[in-house]
C-alpha cells in the first residue's frame, strides 16, 4: 500500500507546502494534505502531529549540525570561534535545491502569526542548545550565552539573505559575510557605559 512506501513523509511536507501557498494555511487540513498525496488522514498523523510540524519537521537535524560545528572547534577556539564554526556546519543543511522550498516556507510562516511565533521559539531554543553546548565545552555563562545568541542572530540574518528572491550565494558565504559584518562592528564599538 501506497502509505507505507518510503518517502512518505517528504511527499506529505511537499504536498502541505504547496497547499499552504496555493490556499492558505489556515484553509488547508491535514486530510487533504494526505489525500493530495493518495494517502489518509490517519497516515498523515503517523508521520506529524499535526500540520504546523509539516514545516517544522526535521529542525533536530539543523540543531545538530549547529552543534556539531560547536562541538568540534579546537578547545582553544573561542566562544565566537566555535559559533563560527556551528554556522559553517549548518550551512550543509541549506545546499542549493533546498532554496525553493525554504523561499516558500519562509512566505508561509510569514503570513501566519502562530507560525511566526512557533519559529521564533525554534531559534530560542537554538540558542539554548548552543548555550549549553559552549557550557559544556568549559565557556563560563555570560560569554556562552552571547557568543551563542549572537550565532543565532547571524543564523537568522544570513537566512533572510539566503531566501531574498534573486539571492543566488550560497548560505556558508552569506552567514561568512554575517558574521565578518558582526566583527567589524564590534571591532569598531565603544564601551557601554
Amino acid at each position: 500500500m501506497a502509505r507505507w512506501q518510503p518517502g512518505t513523509a517528504a511527499r506529505l511536507q511537499a504536498a502541505a507546502l504547496e497547499l499552504f501557498a496555493t490556499r492558505g494555511y489556515e484553509r488547508t487540513t491535514a486530510t487533504e494534505i494526505a489525500q493530495s498525496v493518495g494517502l489518509t488522514e490517519r497516515t498523515f498523523f503517523r508521520h506529524f502531529t499535526d500540520k504546523r510540524e509539516v514545516l517544522f519537521h526535521g529542525q533536530h537535524l539543523l540543531a545538530e549540525a549547529l552543534l556539531e560545528g560547536a562541538r568540534g572547534a579546537p578547545s582553544e577556539a573561542s566562544p565566537l570561534d566555535a559559533v563560527a564554526r556551528a554556522l559553517r556546519s549548518a550551512a550543509a543543511f541549506f545546499p542549493a535545491e533546498r532554496r525553493p522550498h525554504s523561499r516558500i516556507r519562509k512566505t508561509v510562516i510569514d503570513e501566519n502569526p502562530a507560525l511566526q511565533e512557533r519559529e521564533l521559539r525554534k531559534l530560542a531554543d537554538l540558542g539554548t542548545t548552543l548555550t549549553d553546548t559552549l557550557r559544556a565545552r568549559g565557556v563560563d555563562d555570560l560569554a556562552a550565552t552571547v557568543a551563542a545568541q549572537t550565532g543565532v542572530a547571524v543564523f537568522g540574518v544570513a537566512f533572510t539573505r539566503w531566501v531574498r528572491d534573486g539571492e543566488e550565494r550560497a548560505f556558508e558565504e552569506i552567514a561568512a559575510e554575517v558574521y565578518g559584518e558582526l566583527l567589524a562592528q564590534a571591532g569598531s564599538a565603544a564601551p557601554v557605559r
